[in-house]
């Protein structure tokens, strides 16, 4: 009876607002706005039962392909945001042009009441087919909008709060709208801050994935600025035409419209001539350039972002100038010349870990198995202020249970059977004053799991066998290849300690996703032979590395090349040093078109005991959502020996 009371109510409010009639409740005009063509222009009925339409599964997969490079980048950063607000019930939804949902990352105290109001991908939010809503409205207005429950058109959708901002292409025409959805009772201005952030860096991400063969002007007033969110963003032709630009530069540069700058030259913009800022690009340094714009003089640093071509040219063949400077540089250049050789994800996990490089923040590093986690975690120690400090790694996968408290905490003389008489410091304390990698922390067991939170939190250990603790100070940086959130949800890792290891989180690529595969490549053949020693590669073995699928990543990229470099007679690989037939012979390794996945790799496998092994091992992990612990103890064998199985069989676990 309350219910249709309330419905009622909202019904009269919406005809009033529409006839102009005076309400006791203020409504916001660009609510207003939307009930006016809800009714006048659709046609809807606010107290209709809306079934909620949707597009079948090829539709969806047709829409979600013409999205290209951008779906895959708001994916990554959706899940961010995810991160960010989990546990409060949201819920981030992704949707094109049309209002048709792309991608959906729900919170699962929020799932019922979104399959119940029809959030789900495929399905239509526009405002002609669900009324006033926060995705539909944003469509239509082109702007930030919070539709806050009994602000939604259809009585229906009275439960929900969202906040929703449009994600604009870099010719600023609208290509998708990013929104965060729950049953919040308050209105959610915080959340529609990080909406509006990570739409932000959706759009700059595009930007530089668009116009990365063109050169790119980035630049902000203040020089640390440079490189984040807040940063100008200008691609440009090397005779300084410009091509397109962000909605930072307008708003720095005092324009109103992209179009007053698109037509323009890099000249116009600023004092410094186009052929100084490619000659301080060229010469290698890291440090933003003082240029002052000619409207106002302000004063704006800038750096040059190189094409991806250049980027290559110039990483082949150094100046000696910029060798030296190299090896006068500081420690925070080198994690960009280590980690990152042109791809853009990987700049940005560059970017952040440089913002946490010397503050005590945990770290989180996540990414298929040999992606680089442990290289990444490596060199971020030693370029930190703690690099003369010890690094100590534990691989949580490849210790036995018994043995792993023994490892991580030591133990005292005697402590048990087989104890050494002289005792264990532990791998906690020879990191004491350095970083503890914790790699694999998925796979520790969750008997452990709070006595390593106590240490994180208490900065002492008790070895076994002691009573007395002992302090330590260290820097924690940990790894993994599963969904630690997921685990959480399953009882398998414990939730304070997740959030404990998770103060900043970065996702390294897998390699095939990577753009920068020419230069890494290069990066790993000078890393084995020397500077001393120049070898060229074959633009056939370019071609057929940028194809293959490399379900190993940058781990079986390295042993394929240092395989190549052994076996080679001369100063240049070409096709004909490659040995490994499943890479010869891979699907996509030489037509150009995309590589297949692992499975259909395995296929050419002539084994079939390994095939049946391989199904059989599928299926017991897929049962246990990818638990090693669990699957292992069902199969009956220890972690490790279900890890070289896996390996023998091509198997890797799923991305998070």
């Amino acid at each position: 009876m309350q219910l249709s009371q309330d419905f009622n109510r909202h019904r009269e409010q919406i005809y009033a607002i529409i006839s102009g009639k005076e309400t006791t409740t203020p409504v916001d005009s660009v609510i207003s706005a939307s009930w006016h063509r809800c009714v006048q222009d659709y046609g809807l009925d606010p107290t209709e039962k809306h079934e909620p339409v949707r597009v079948d599964r090829s539709q969806l997969c047709e829409q979600q392909e013409r999205l290209g490079r951008m779906l895959p980048i708001a994916r990554a950063e959706m899940a961010n945001l995810y991160q960010q607000i989990a546990g409060t019930g949201h819920s981030i939804i992704l949707t094109n042009t049309s209002g048709v949902v792309l991608n959906y990352v729900g919170d699962p105290g929020f799932d019922e009441e979104a399959t119940r109001n029809g959030l789900w991908e495929g399905a239509i939010w526009s405002e002609q087919h669900q009324g006033t809503n926060g995705m539909g409205t944003c469509l239509a207005e082109r702007r930030p909008v919070i539709v806050h429950h009994d602000e939604h058109f259809f009585t229906g959708h009275l439960s929900l709060s969202c906040a929703a901002t449009p994600i604009m292409d870099p010719n600023n025409e609208l290509i998708a709208v990013l929104d965060a959805s729950s049953e919040s009772r308050n209105v959610q201005h915080h959340t529609m801050a990080l909406v509006n952030m990570s739409a932000k860096t959706i759009e700059n991400r595009v930007f530089l994935c668009m116009y990365r063969n063109h050169f790119i002007l980035r630049f902000h007033s203040r020089p640390e600025f440079v490189t984040t969110l807040g940063e100008g963003l200008i691609a440009f032709q090397a005779d300084g035409k410009i091509l397109a630009t962000n909605g930072s530069t307008l708003f720095q540069l005092g324009y109103d419209s992209p179009d007053e700058i698109r037509t323009g030259n890099i000249d116009d913009l600023f004092d410094t001539p186009v052929c100084r800022l490619l000659q301080h690009a060229s010469a290698g340094t890291t440090n933003p350039l003082p240029v002052h714009d000619t409207r106002n003089a302000r004063r704006f640093f800038t750096i040059i972002q190189m094409p991806e071509s250049e980027q290559a040219r110039s990483h082949c063949a150094p100046s000696p100038d910029a060798v030296e400077r190299s090896n006068k540089s500081s420690p925070v250049p080198e994690l960009h010349t280590c980690l990152e050789f042109g791809d853009s994800v990987m700049a940005q996990n560059v970017r952040i870990a440089l913002r946490v490089l010397d503050r005590n923040i945990p770290i989180l590093i996540k990414g298929e198995s040999g992606t680089g986690k442990g290289v990444f975690a490596k060199t971020m120690h030693e370029a930190s202020d703690r690099a003369d400090k010890p690094f100590v790694a534990i691989n949580c996968a490849s210790i036995p249970e018994s043995l792993i408290e023994s490892e991580l905490f030591g133990y005292k003389a005697g402590a048990f059977t087989g104890a050494s008489r002289q005792g264990s410091a532990g791998k906690i304390v020879q990191a004491d004053g350095g970083t503890l990698f914790l790699d694999e922390i998925g796979d520790m067991p969750l008997s452990l799991q709070a006595r390593l939170l106590r240490v994180l939190e208490e900065k002492e250990v008790v070895p076994l066998g002691a009573h007395t603790p002992v302090t330590v100070d260290l820097r924690v940086i940990s790894a993994t290849h599963q969904n630690l959130l997921g685990m959480v949800k399953e009882g398998t890792f414990r939730e304070d300690l997740y959030y404990r290891l998770q103060g900043i989180t970065v996702t390294l690529p897998p390699l095939r996703e990577r753009t920068d595969k020419r230069n890494l490549i290069e990066h790993l053949v000078t890393t084995e032979i020397g500077d001393d020693s120049r070898i060229q590669i074959d633009e056939q073995v370019i071609e057929r590395f940028n194809n293959y699928y490399w379900p190993g990543n940058i781990r079986q990229m390295r042993n394929v090349l240092r395989t190549m470099l052994a076996l080679s007679d001369s100063s240049r690989l070409t096709v004909d040093d490659i040995v490994d037939d499943l890479f010869r012979d891979a699907p996509g390794s030489q037509d150009g078109q995309d590589s297949a996945p692992c499975e259909q790799l395995l296929q050419q496998c002539s084994d079939p005991l390994l095939s049946a092994e391989r199904e059989a091992l599928l299926a017991e992990l897929e049962r246990h959502r990818w638990n090693i612990s669990r699957a292992a103890k069902r199969l009956g064998l220890s972690r490790n020996t279900l890890y070289r199985k896996m390996k023998r069989c091509n198997i890797s676990a799923p991305r998070n």
